[in-house]
């Protein structure tokens, strides 16, 4: 089994901000830019029937992350995003998933990323997302998101899910 430095993975996305900021040049690309979000998961299917999020939990994710803007049409992104769970009024930290990926961007603000997922929880799959730019400002874009997760691995059933994602980028 792998050891992950939690730590280390917290700080590797600001760490990476810092060395591609000081070496951009004046040019519109590549460009940087952080963000952070809430992920709330609505229901993941699997072969044991549908789960709703609020049935008899609830959990909620808090995804944050780097976007390395190649140009106007692709980019790079890695995204973290612990998750929290409260179930029977236990609240905890549940997982802790890395998503690498690619953005492919179109005009008006949508933008579908096919990301790869690796969960400390022993799962692995893949995050497809739409996303759509609401509101956009000088400094910050306010979007929305709809993940569509697919999981493996660690003696689970294979499962797909869908959820609802809010965030600003900066």
């Amino acid at each position: 089994m792998i050891k992950i430095n939690c730590k280390l993975i917290l700080i590797l996305p600001f760490i990476l901000i810092g060395f591609i900021a000081n070496s951009q040049n004046t040019s519109e690309y590549p460009k940087v830019a952080a963000y952070f979000s809430v992920s709330h998961p609505i229901v993941t299917l699997s072969s044991n029937l549908p789960a709703y999020n609020f049935d008899h939990s609830y959990t909620v994710g808090f995804p944050i992350g780097i976007n390395i803007i190649k140009s106007a049409k692709l980019a790079y992104s890695i995204e973290i995003v612990p998750t929290l769970n409260s179930s029977k009024g236990v609240t905890k930290t549940s997982n802790l998933s890395i998503q690498p990926g690619l953005i492919f961007r179109y005009p008006n603000g949508f933008n579908f990323l096919t990301r790869m997922a690796f969960e400390t929880g022993g799962r692995y799959g893949t995050n497809l997302v739409f996303n759509k730019v609401l509101y956009k400002t000088k400094m910050n874009s306010y979007w929305v998101s709809v993940p569509i997760p697919t999981r493996f691995g660690n003696n689970a059933p294979a499962s797909v899910g869908i959820g609802l994602q809010f965030g600003v980028t900066f």
